[in-house]
């Protein structure tokens, strides 16, 4: 995909985004058209997490005799969202690509790289270790008061958001990394206020996680601090190796000036 100039007049910039917000939404139609038809494959796999919490005989349900065509389409269409991610993030990056200078561009190929594989292994860790956890506690606390019917749409629709939010919260490294890395923020700043961070992210937490359960308010909770963490050892190994441990409270004056002085040489 060709990259525009890093100087064009405002109304060029304008039909270069317009052009590469196209693509995303002519890309998106076309993998949910696709997708619709592959629909009932995506659910019966989406089920799977639940089937060992009901009981005997017992199969999620459709209260409405029109509910299929909803539940098709949404299921294609936050399908074909997560599908078409890395074409979305490269045409995001792919935008902003000619503001960065030489030195910044080289991240931009990795940078695809990591946020793609972090969103897939958020997805991953939902399906497999999150949803199961959820849903066997949702179930148990609803049947402690009443007789259930598992319904379908309900189900789908937290999976899904479920899935999209850790998708998102394993992001987190890679937004820490380069905040720290290019000296938008410090690594010394980081840490200094890890108090104030470690509530932010129990807020976002709890803002991303739609079955307002405390299971998956931990574990997001859990993994969020952790994904943290290792980001923050990852971005101080490289600072030290790059510029020693001054770099760890440099600015970003101080981080522009040596960049200037590299490209002088």
């Amino acid at each position: 995909m060709p990259i525009g100039p890093a100087r064009m007049p405002l109304l060029d910039h304008l039909g270069e985004l317009r052009r590469r917000m196209t693509i995303v939404v002519v890309s998106l139609l076309a993998a949910t058209i696709v997708l619709y038809f592959a629909a009932p494959v995506i659910v019966d796999i989406l089920k799977e997490p639940i089937r060992p919490y009901l009981q005997p005989g017992e199969d999620l349900s459709l209260l409405g005799s029109l509910s299929g065509f909803s539940i098709k389409f949404g299921v294609a269409l936050r399908s074909a969202i997560i599908m078409c991610t890395p074409m979305i993030l490269w045409q995001i990056l792919a935008f902003f690509l000619p503001a960065l200078k030489p030195k910044e561009r080289k991240w931009v190929v990795p940078t695809i790289f990591a946020a793609v594989a972090l969103f897939f292994i958020g997805l991953i860790f939902c399906y497999f270790i999150i949803a199961p956890a959820a849903f066997e506690w949702l179930i148990e606390e609803s049947r402690s008061v009443a007789h259930v019917i598992p319904e379908l749409k309900d189900y789908i629709d937290i999976e899904i958001l479920l899935m999209i939010g850790f998708g998102i919260g394993f992001e987190l490294p890679l937004i820490v990394f380069y905040l720290a890395v290019f000296h938008i923020v410090p690594y010394a700043s980081f840490r200094a206020a890890w108090r104030y961070i470690y509530v932010i992210m129990l807020v976002v937490s709890a803002s991303v996680t739609p079955d307002a359960s405390p299971v998956t308010l931990m574990f997001m909770y859990a993994a969020m601090l952790s994904l943290y963490e290792i980001s923050l050892l990852v971005t101080r190994l490289i600072i030290v190796m790059r510029e020693g441990k001054a770099g760890l409270t440099g600015s970003r004056l101080d981080f522009l000036k040596s960049d200037d002085e590299d490209e002088g040489e």
